[in-house]
């Protein structure tokens, strides 16, 4: 067959047509999950204030306080979440990591309308999946601000037992202190070598951040200040507990340029879950929690004061809390944890129960994904094509419904980056942990399996924030 027949035939391939988010297809599969008529219904302010950094007052924007008030309901049970947009500018919501309806999943121009300034939104859905969530605008650098919160999604038939919960969020911070999130992604723009006249090392660039364990360089922003629970070092939390208790910690990195090494003095950490998910139960000293990533872990509480330490990994500082089971002295935010340099979760340890375990199934697509960027020029993005906000359905890659899909990250670039898919859980493969948010590094390749059974137009990023607003962002879309 000749070339130009080749062409012509090509020519007359029709191009695919695209499910949309309001479709009934969308709405059958919601139909569908409903496990219950309970709705939990809740109010979110999104609007200006200021943060406490134990005594430095940073103005930025937040749901009434940092982070929101944690959010729960059961398993099939639903949510209503009515969000007052008393911002300067327009806003969203995105669900992270929950299997929900395409139509809330908060991507404007992808999903829905961004919330305009002075309007508000009522986000409908169902939760057809335990597990530890959080949400967060989808809107520009506003991540990088004080707008998260925790999810929290319980199982009423819970087989994990414990005797309390503590849920800890991670965060890099640095609005109104240094800088704001749009100033520090305007910087980063221009590429590496600029020097503003803020003085902030290279602009808000970090310079010399390494770890190991990311395979190189371990960020691309200096920030002042890391937080757990809103609260820096120099006012940290406590939590409060008993010895002998066996707590569950749920851990959330809400980040937008820090991976967290987390670690409790003096103790063990059994990783039972990762992003909701049941994982055969593996005993470590600490974790690492790469940027959207979560973490559900159980300790036995020993009998004391201890403290409970997060290394901004590579970045050579900490957030920092105190745990406390019995009288004893507070010890100093300095304090040496071996902890953190012992037994290292990392997703390579973990492999996802035999319950949750995708069931075993050669994949009817495969998509090859390929990360591409440098810092030279910060132009992120995902097969050279940078993501259009204004287009988003630009290169979006077609599945169909009732596919199993393999998905292949390849990582062209020297960063790291925490691939998120929206809207569905995969499998790491070779039987590894069900996640939706994993650490790709650098020169490396991740393949992850998922199944098709949540149609709409579902957004794949990078949650390094600032890698996905130069352009690290993409569309996987099911066909008509």
């Amino acid at each position: 067959m000749s070339g130009a027949t080749l062409l012509a035939l090509s020519a007359c391939t029709p191009a695919p047509t695209f499910v949309s988010p309001t479709s009934s297809s969308v709405g059958k599969t919601e139909a569908a999950r409903k496990g219950s008529r309970a709705t939990t219904r809740v109010a979110l302010r999104a609007g200006t204030g200021t943060l406490d950094l134990a005594g430095t007052t940073a103005p930025t924007w937040s749901y009434g306080s940092i982070p929101s008030p944690i959010i729960r309901l059961k398993k099939g049970d639903a949510l209503g979440a009515t969000i007052e947009n008393a911002l300067p500018e327009p806003t969203s919501i995105h669900w992270h990591g929950v299997a929900l309806r395409n139509d809330m999943d908060g991507v404007p121009n992808l999903t829905q309308k961004a919330i305009a300034a002075g309007s508000s939104f009522r986000y409908q859905f169902h939760a057809p999946h335990a597990g530890t969530y959080w949400f967060h605008p989808h809107v520009g650098t506003q991540l990088d601000r004080g707008l998260y919160g925790a999810l929290i999604v319980e199982d009423p038939k819970e087989p994990l037992a414990y005797d309390d919960e503590w849920v800890v969020i991670l965060d890099d911070w640095l609005d109104g202190v240094t800088a704001t999130p749009p100033e520090v992604l305007a910087d980063l723009s221009k590429g590496m070598g600029y020097m503003d006249d803020m003085g902030i090392r290279m602009g808000n660039m970090l310079m010399g951040a390494k770890s190991n364990v990311l395979g190189g360089d371990a960020g691309d922003v200096y920030y002042p200040h890391y937080l757990i629970n809103g609260r820096p070092p120099a006012d940290p939390e406590t939590y409060a507990s008993a010895p002998g208790k066996r707590v569950r910690i749920r851990l959330i990195n809400a980040g937008g340029d820090t991976a967290f090494r987390v670690a409790l003095a003096g103790h063990h950490l059994t990783v039972t879950h990762t992003e909701g998910f049941p994982v055969d139960p593996v005993e470590v000293d600490s974790v690492l929690l790469g940027m959207g990533e979560r973490y559900d872990v159980i300790v036995a509480m020993g009998d004391g004061v201890f403290a409970f330490v997060a290394e901004a990994e590579g970045k050579q500082n900490r957030a920092f809390a105190v745990v406390r089971t019995s009288a004893g002295t507070t010890p100093p935010t300095t304090v040496i944890v071996p902890e953190l340099s012992g037994r290292l979760a990392t997703v390579d340890k973990l492999r996802a129960a035999s319950d949750v375990a995708l069931p075993t199934r050669s994949p009817d697509r495969e998509l090859t994904i390929r990360l591409r960027g440098s810092m030279t020029t910060y132009n992120w993005s995902l097969d050279g094509r940078r993501f259009s906000h204004d287009n988003p359905m630009n290169d979006a890659h077609p599945i169909s419904a009732g596919e199993r899909v393999r998905v292949n990250f390849v990582n062209t670039t020297e960063m790291w980056h925490p691939m998120h898919l929206h809207g569905h859980t995969y499998q790491h493969s070779n039987g590894g942990p069900r996640k939706d948010t994993s650490i790709v590094l650098p020169g490396r390749t991740l393949s992850v399996d998922f199944d098709a059974d949540n149609p709409g137009r579902w957004l794949t990023d990078c949650h390094n924030l600032y890698h996905g607003e130069a352009g690290m962002m993409g569309v996987l879309a099911y066909t008509n």
